[in-house]
């Protein structure tokens, strides 16, 4: 899984060091006698690939790959640790029109922690604790605020790390980078570094076996000093678990409109999804993590500046606390063993009392419990017909978005925390559901009517036919500002079909599922945009939704659409067949017209065959039906 470039599958050449992994990881010894053997006849093994000719031969100097962060809003945005500070500042110019102030213009006094022993930041509450006090300073526009906390105190600005999460992701298994955290971990605590108090941390490892190699090298002790805890083994920041900011920092956040940051080791980082007060999220390593955990923020030079200093007042750098590979290697020769593999493996499917105690219904059929607002059924096969109806054109559909480039399925369809006043928030309100009990996104998307409430609604979505950013729109003619859920469900009673104006690369990021069930549900017929994800394209066609592509140099500015026209598109009803040429005639409010031609993106006789079904369930229920 290589999201930083884009692939969905990479090979390597297979040696001694992968058998030995498997070893390490309780594979049996038939297995690995399989994979070494099949390797080995199919020229997979490092040791044939002289024999390989390959078409296309890459040269890479080692002393070139040096260390990197992703980020603030895309994977596969990358940056070098040494570049770090700089790219930092003309990012926070781009992105919010800020001038980066320099650390050393500002009060140093008033950076640093004054409390050198620590106390634990106070959990998330409905109020801030009675003790803190705040004071916010602005210098050529920017704020410093200043908060005081009991016998503490501390500056918050943009740039400050406020989430540090060695997240559960694919990173977490690798026993060479969580080992090697700890060891950052020990070595920091050796120096009398901590964590800074602003920055709320956590450790969900990848498979318990991390937290028995982690507990059997002492290292977790380490960790847990510097409030690196176990929170548990499944997804956790990168999908917006996080939880609140402690509730003094979230008021410091937004009452100020700091731009503060997460570091994540995970492998996503799109907008809002980490935390929505959270405007910049940087991927990286579990080591990295704990080291600008360290720092409180990421305007800063790990390799030229110091990341702490220890009591006695003298600089502490990265290179103090960084472990060597030797040092990484000896501890995974003394912890490993295949038995913790085994033990933790072989008991997977038992779960805990909680989990066995659990009533567990043994109908053939599901039940459903209408009481439920977690898990519900779904409205996709109501009213199915035995055969498909023909395919109709589009007449005098609205636009409910205006969307630009690189819309993420995260923009589309959340899966973090969302507000009471939000959809969604009002229909678990109006269950009973009290807003400490809302959850997110993610943990109810086996409910269409939160989920399809949720899309489009990211806080950090920028509709062009909305003043508003973050899931609102105008209801045309009008011009009446919702959100894009009330505005979609005003359509439907008018029987008006939907369209989707946007740019390029729309879709990208992760392939969610509900990212095209709720396009789908809040009746969107069409997306037209520059350019397409490949995966949320298919998506798209799956659910019905057709995807359709501006020809070849065209878009919404330069064809001089604004998204308020009504819109006819015609060519669907009649021979509809892959990469069709159709055209669409937008009609202004004062009565002028423009006619253009788009490509339909069905791009294949299968997916003309799921759309004109009105998606693949409804092609496979019927194809079922039809062969019972």
């Amino acid at each position: 899984m290589s999201p930083e470039f884009g692939c969905t599958v990479t090979f390597f050449p297979i040696d001694e060091r992968t058998v030995d992994y498997m070893e390490k990881t309780n594979r049996s010894a038939e297995q690995i006698e399989l994979v070494e053997t099949y390797c080995k006849a199919n020229m997979l093994w490092r040791e044939n690939e002289e024999k390989i000719r390959y078409s296309t031969v890459v040269s890479l100097n080692l002393d070139d790959v040096v260390p990197t962060v992703s980020g603030p809003k895309r994977p596969q945005d990358k940056i070098l640790v040494r570049e770090f500070k700089d790219k930092f500042q003309e990012l926070l110019l781009a992105n919010y029109g800020r001038t980066y102030i320099p650390i050393d213009d500002r009060d140093k006094a008033e950076g640093r922690w004054l409390d050198e022993g620590g106390s634990q930041m106070p959990t998330a509450s409905s109020q801030a604790p009675a003790a803190v006090e705040y004071e916010t300073k602005v210098k050529d526009g920017l704020k410093t605020v200043i908060v005081k906390l009991h016998n503490e105190k501390f500056a918050l600005y943009d740039g400050s790390v406020v989430i540090a999460a060695i997240t559960s992701c694919t990173n977490t298994s690798n026993p060479s980078v969580m080992l090697g955290a700890g060891l950052v971990a020990k070595k920091a605590r050796e120096h009398g570094l901590d964590v800074k108090p602003w920055v709320k941390t956590s450790l969900a490892p990848g498979s318990k076996v991390v937290t028995d190699y982690l507990e059997k090298s002492g290292l977790l002790d380490d960790l847990e000093a510097l409030r690196f805890h176990v929170v548990g083994y499944g997804c956790t920041s990168c999908i917006g678990n996080s939880g609140p900011l402690p509730v003094h920092i979230a008021k410091a956040v937004e009452e100020n409109d700091l731009v503060v940051s997460s570091v994540l080791s995970g492998n996503r980082n799109f907008e809002a999804r980490v935390h929505p007060q959270v405007k910049m999220n940087f991927l990286m390593s579990p080591m990295l993590v704990v080291a600008y955990a360290l720092a409180g923020r990421v305007d800063i030079d790990l390799n030229e500046e110091p990341i702490g200093y220890d009591p006695n007042l003298q600089p502490v750098y990265l290179k103090d606390i960084w472990p060597s590979n030797e040092e990484i290697h000896e501890q995974m020769r003394k912890v490993l063993s295949p038995e913790d593999y085994a033990r933790s493996y072989g008991e997977i499917f038992e779960g805990n009392e909680q989990w066995k105690a659990l009533d567990a219904p043994k109908d053939a059929v599901y039940q459903w419990d209408e009481s439920s607002t977690y898990i519900k059924e779904a409205p996709f096969f109501d009213g199915i017909s035995e055969e498909p109806a023909a395919p109709k054109d589009i007449e005098e559909a609205r636009v409910l978005l205006v969307l630009g480039d690189s819309i993420t399925t995260d923009h589309i369809s959340p899966a973090g925390s969302f507000k009471p006043d939000s959809p969604a928030g009002r229909y678990l309100q109006e269950r009973g559901v009290d807003p400490k009990d809302f959850n997110s996104y993610g943990s109810r998307r086996g409910n269409d009517e939160v989920m399809t409430r949720g899309t489009f609604a990211n806080v950090r979505i920028k509709n062009a036919l909305a003043k508003q950013e973050g899931g609102f729109t105008r209801l045309l003619p009008d011009g009446e500002e919702m959100p894009v859920y009330d505005a979609a469900m005003q359509y439907r009673e008018q029987g008006t079909p939907l369209i989707v104006l946007a740019g390029k690369e729309y879709g990208s990021g992760s392939s969610r599922d509900w990212a095209a069930k709720g396009t789908n549900l809040l009746g969107i017929r069409m997306v037209l945009a520059e350019s397409y994800e490949r995966i949320h394209r298919s998506n798209l066609v799956g659910m019905g939704v057709l995807p359709v592509q501006y020809m070849e140099g065209e878009s919404a500015e330069k064809l001089g659409l604004t998204g308020e026209e009504s819109f006819t598109v015609t060519g669907i009803a009649e021979g509809l067949s892959p990469q069709k040429v159709l055209e669409v005639k937008a009609v202004a409010a004062d009565g002028s017209s423009k006619t253009f031609q788009v490509r339909c993106r069905l791009d294949s006789q299968i997916e003309v065959a799921y759309y004109t079904h009105g998606g693949i369930l409804h092609y496979v229920l019927r194809q079922f039906l039809a062969k019972d």
